[in-house]
C-alpha cells in the first residue's frame, strides 16, 4: 500500500456491506471484508463524517435500538437473594408455629389429659353398677355370677375404649335408690362406690339437678308402658289404672306418672318382685320402662301381656359419673364414636343380640328404639393432622 497522501477533492469510496469495519482500509491478505479499489468517477462525493452519536429514530419509524444486555449477577447478590427468600419461609413458618401452639394451649384438654384426670392412669379395675334382675338388660347368673344384657355389653364396650380389657371389668349390682349415689352391693353385702352406673339409669330435670349425679349422652331411648296378666282388659291408658294396685320401681319416673293417674301404687327396689306380685295376683298391673319389662313378657308370653298406653315422653338411658366430669367426657367420646363410626357396630350388635328377640313377644309395644341416639361429639382437642372420627 502506497503512503502517497490521497490527492484534494477525492475520497475513499466506502464498499457497502462493509459492516462495523466500513471506517477502517481492508487488507485483503487478513481476509477481512472485500478489497477497496480506487473509484473511476473522479466527482466528488460528499460523506457524513462518521460520528459516536447513538443512532435514533422518529416516532413511528421501524427501527428499534435493541436493549442493552443487563449485567449477569454476582455470586453475592445470588447470596442475598437467598437469604430473603430464607427470611420470609422462616417467618411464616414460625407464624404458623405461633399460631398452632397458642390454639393448642387454650384449647380444650386431649384425651390423655382427660385419662389422667379421671383418675384413670393406673387403674387397675373399673367398677361398673348394673342391675342384677333384668332379661335382656343386666341379669346375673346365679350359678356362674356372670352378668348379660344390653346395658352389660354398652357397659363393655365404653371400658374397652377407656383401655380395660374385660377382664378387668368388674360388675356389682345395684338397685335403683343407689343409682344417684354410685353404691353398688359386693358379693358379701358390703357397699362400695363404682366407677360407672349403667343400670336402665333415665335422665331427669330432678337428677340433673343432683350435683351427685353427672349423666353421660344418651344411650338407648324407649318408653314407658304397662304389663298385666295375659286376660286383663286392654290398657290405653295410665287413667285406665285409676283404683288399682299397681307395682313399680321406687324413686322411678314410672312411680310419678302412675301416682298422678290415681293408682294405688308401691314401690320396691328390683322389678323382679313386681312381676312375681302380679304374676301371684299381688298386683293388678306393672309399669315402668318398655324395655325393662319386655324381657319378662318374653320369657312368659301365655302369662304376661304388655300394652301401648300411648306416652309420647321418651325415656332416655344414661350413664352416670358421680362428680367425675373428665370421666363423663370420656364416656360421651366413646359413645361417640359408636355413633359416628359406620364401621363400628357393637351397639347394633348388642341390640340385635339382647333387645330385638324380645319384640314379637310385645305386640304393639315397641321395645326400643332400633338406633343409637345422636351423640353431639365431645370437646376434645386434638393436633390438626390427627384423623378424626368418620360421620355417618
Amino acid at each position: 500500500m502506497s503512503d502517497r497522501p490521497e490527492p484534494e477533492g477525492r475520497r475513499r469510496r466506502i464498499w457497502p456491506g462493509a459492516g462495523k469495519n466500513a471506517n477502517k482500509e481492508q487488507d485483503p491478505e487478513q481476509g477481512v471484508g472485500p478489497a477497496i479499489s480506487e473509484p473511476v468517477d473522479t466527482e466528488p462525493v460528499d460523506t457524513e463524517p462518521v460520528t459516536s452519536e447513538p443512532v435514533t429514530s422518529e416516532p413511528g419509524s421501524a427501527a428499534r435500538v435493541p436493549a442493552p444486555d443487563r449485567a449477569p449477577a454476582t455470586p453475592a447478590a445470588d447470596r442475598l437473594q437467598g437469604l430473603r427468600l430464607l427470611g420470609l419461609v422462616t417467618a411464616v413458618v414460625l407464624a404458623v408455629v405461633v399460631a398452632t401452639w397458642t390454639v393448642w394451649v387454650s384449647g380444650p384438654p386431649t384425651e390423655a389429659d382427660l385419662r389422667e384426670e379421671a383418675g384413670l392412669v393406673g387403674k387397675k379395675e373399673l367398677l361398673v353398677g348394673v342391675k342384677d334382675d333384668t332379661p335382656g338388660v343386666s341379669l346375673r347368673d346365679p350359678t356362674t355370677g356372670r352378668f348379660t344384657g344390653f346395658d352389660v355389653e354398652i357397659a363393655y364396650m365404653i371400658a374397652s375404649d377407656l383401655g380395660f380389657t374385660p377382664g378387668q371389668v368388674r360388675f356389682l349390682s345395684i338397685e335403683t335408690e343407689d343409682r344417684e349415689r354410685m353404691q353398688a352391693r359386693e358379693f358379701d353385702g358390703r357397699f362400695v362406690t363404682v366407677d360407672l352406673v349403667v343400670a336402665t339409669f333415665s335422665i331427669t330435670k330432678e337428677r340433673l339437678e343432683n350435683p351427685g349425679v353427672t349423666f353421660s349422652a344418651p344411650y338407648l331411648e324407649n318408653e314407658q308402658t304397662v304389663v298385666t296378666r295375659r286376660r286383663h282388659d286392654p290398657v290405653t291408658a295410665l287413667g285406665d289404672l285409676r283404683g288399682r294396685k299397681v307395682c313399680t320401681l321406687g324413686t322411678s319416673t314410672s312411680e310419678t306418672a302412675v301416682g298422678r293417674a290415681g293408682a294405688l301404687v308401691t314401690g320396691k327396689n328390683q322389678i323382679s318382685d313386681c312381676i312375681k306380685g302380679l304374676k301371684e295376683g299381688h298386683y293388678d298391673a306393672v309399669s315402668t320402662d318398655a324395655t325393662i319389662l319386655a324381657g319378662f313378657v318374653a320369657a312368659a308370653p301365655g302369662e304376661l301381656r304388655a300394652h301401648d298406653i300411648g306416652l309420647t315422653l321418651p325415656e332416655k338411658w344414661a350413664v352416670n359419673t358421680g362428680t367425675n366430669k373428665a370421666l363423663r367426657t370420656l364416656v360421651d367420646l366413646s359413645l361417640y364414636r359408636s355413633y359416628a363410626d359406620p364401621g363400628d357396630r357393637r351397639w347394633e350388635e348388642a341390640f340385635a343380640r339382647y333387645l330385638a328377640p324380645a319384640q314379637k313377644a310385645n305386640e304393639r309395644q315397641q321395645v326400643a328404639v332400633g338406633e343409637q341416639p345422636r351423640v353431639a361429639e365431645p370437646q376434645v382437642r386434638r393436633w390438626p393432622w390427627e384423623r378424626g372420627v368418620p360421620r355417618r
